[in-house]
């Protein structure tokens, strides 16, 4: 029945409204609800008539500056103030309303409808209602239209008074935050987030920061990431979304037994307090029991059209037979080649029919591209055609694209990268058997393997750790040239791995007379661990040489993010360069005792 009733009401709000924006006069409103409004009633004059009066007092005018122009409610032996003529007693106060009427709804409806200079004035005068703006804000998200939802909500969160906000403003402000990152709105989105955690309601800035410590993930900025989550707990201590970032940051950090053991803290917290729905229940109960397959379960979940053919890809990869050897060949020079046999680019062939972007031969892990766009096809295709996984090239073109989206998921690698990368050390072993020498970059077919190594050591480097670093070292045995860039990287996973002696032996072994940032930084690091304190102290003079913007920025609490340049590349020297060494190291520094006060010193000498 109440069903019934609100889409009665909203037919006739919708009509009341037309009729009103005519010429913005209450007589001409309480002649439609005499006539067609009765209609749309069911042929209830009387309820039509009732809701006139009611609906006119709450609907903003562009006549009068968008404010309303309301009806005083008469009394029960007064005039009734439908224009009847008769009291209110015998008249609309005789009707019962099936439920009252939502005093926002006409503003909802003005908001749903007005456009382009109308709306943005209408937004400008401020008398919308945190309601009206809300509802009309979701209504067009859901509508598909992006750009009015943003104005409208955007208008909802530049409110002075907070405190005017309703409870369910939660969603709404999730909802822009998104909106922001997809239309790549990043300043804005930063600023709403900081205005929200500088003056917004309790219940918002924990959500904000939640959202802050998983945009951190994203970027692979822990140590941010970290303390965002350290803030949302102390603003929303019993938030179950925690329990889920805890998971995934103890995941990134690599601590998956403490990431299992807080999903039980979490589990038995939470259950105690009775407040979750089941399905919430179920959730934490399958975090606490395994968090690595329980978020990898939930992301593919969440990819809906891709959520089949996913779950299919890893089938066929934990299914996947042993690859077939290669050709690989040694140069009068004594250098290694692999060269892409006839059957091999038959079956790259067949896949690009589907795949249809192509690798960027110019960049590292580049593609010219997005194959996430014609996925589900190419996903489905390759299910069905696993013989096509015997070409390296399809090999690498695959992996590059499930590093573009899931590199940066360690709960992802199990089932992702490593039944890959047991595949490419199939083919790795078969380039070793033909003895020593080197497996250049640019010789012959090299680099198709050599890329898709570079991938499957970043797809793995917060799900795997150890197998990515020993994947990587394997690497620069192969291309002692080091065209990768793997050094850096085996450096810090060693640090990591609390390996210091052999951390240091790494930065020993300059491949170039190129200064790199992580490997001074590094090295620096592992002397202060090791307390060579002489040497690091000379580490670091060479570190403020080679870029000044490096100690304070990781001396510093809170620092904002510094773009970097084309192909995320950031030159040396320069504050993005130190920006990145921060965001991928700062962790590691602040849990070494000692080590960022040792730093603040070289600063203030």
């Amino acid at each position: 029945m109440l069903a019934v009733w609100v889409e009665q009401l909203l037919g006739y709000a919708s009509g009341a409204l037309a009729a009103i924006r005519e010429e913005e006069r209450y007589p001409a409103l309480m002649a439609w609800a005499r006539e067609e409004g009765a209609e749309l009633m069911g042929g209830d004059l009387a309820m039509a008539q009732a809701l006139a009066p009611i609906l006119w007092s709450q609907t903003p005018l562009e006549r009068a500056g968008f404010t309303c122009e309301p009806l005083a409610r008469p009394g029960r032996n007064e005039p009734c103030w439908c224009d009847s003529g008769r009291k209110t007693k015998h008249c609309c106060g005789a009707v019962a309303m099936p439920a009252e009427v939502p005093d926002h709804l006409m503003w909802m409806l003005s908001l749903r409808d007005w456009k382009g200079p109308t709306l943005k004035a209408a937004l400008e005068s401020g008398h919308a209602p945190a309601q009206a703006l809300l509802e009309a804000g979701l209504i067009a998200a859901e509508t598909g239209q992006r750009g009015r939802a943003q104005q409208i909500l955007e208008s909802l969160f530049q409110r002075a008074d907070w405190s005017r906000l309703p409870a369910q403003a939660e969603p709404a402000f999730e909802l822009l935050i998104d909106l922001y990152q997809e239309r790549g709105f990043i300043r804005k989105r930063a600023e709403l987030l900081d205005e929200v955690l500088e003056r917004g309601p309790l219940f918002l800035r924990g959500v904000a920061l939640e959202r802050l410590c998983l945009m951190h993930l994203d970027n692979d900025d822990l140590d941010s990431a970290r303390s965002a989550f350290v803030r949302a707990q102390q603003a929303l201590p019993d938030s179950p979304t925690l329990a889920y970032i805890e998971a995934m940051l103890l995941l990134h950090e690599g601590h998956e037994e403490e990431a299992a053991e807080r999903a039980r803290f979490w589990f038995r917290r939470l259950a105690r307090k009775g407040e979750l729905e089941p399905d919430q229940l179920q959730f934490l109960a399958d975090l606490a029991e395994n968090p690595g397959a329980t978020l990898a379960d939930q992301l593919l979940n969440a990819e809906e059209d891709l959520a089949e053919p996913l779950a299919s890809l890893q089938e066929l990869l934990a299914e996947l037979p042993t690859a077939r050897g290669l050709d690989v060949r040694r140069t009068a020079a004594g250098e290694l080649e692999y060269h892409s046999s006839a059957r091999e680019d038959t079956l790259y062939a067949a896949w690009q029919k589907h795949f249809q972007v192509e690798v960027d031969d110019e960049s590292a892990l580049g593609l010219k591209g997005d194959p996430w766009i014609q996925a589900g096809d190419w996903l489905r295709e390759l299910c069905a055609h696993p013989e096509w996984l015997d070409s390296p090239r399809v090999v690498e073109s695959l992996t590059l694209a499930l590093t573009s989206r899931f590199g940066s998921l360690p709960w992802m690698s199990p089932s992702l990268f490593e039944p890959l990368a047991d595949r490419l050390e199939r083919w790795l072993e078969r380039i070793r058997g033909e003895g020593e020498g080197p497996f250049l970059w640019d010789s012959a077919d090299n680099a198709v393997l050599l890329r898709t190594g570079l991938a499957l050591v970043v797809g793995m480097e917060r799900g795997a750790r150890e197998r990515s670093r020993r994947l990587a070292e394997r690497l620069l045995t192969l291309d002692d040239q080091d065209s990768l860039g793997l050094q850096e990287l085996v450096l810090d996973q060693l640090l990591r791995e609390g390996r210091d002696r052999e951390a240091l032996a790494v930065t020993e072994t300059r491949r170039d007379d190129t200064p790199v940032l992580g490997l001074l930084m590094g090295r620096a690091l592992a002397l202060f661990r090791l307390e060579r304190l002489d040497e690091a102290n000379e580490a670091l003079r060479e570190v403020r040489r080679h870029n000044p913007h490096a100690l304070p920025m990781l001396c510093a609490e809170q620092t904002r993010p510094v773009p970097s340049g084309p192909d995320s590349v950031a030159e040396p020297g320069t504050r993005a360069e130190a920006w990145q060494y921060r965001t991928l190291m700062r962790d590691q520094w602040r849990t070494t005792p000692g080590a960022l006060a040792w730093l603040q010193e070289q600063i203030d000498a």
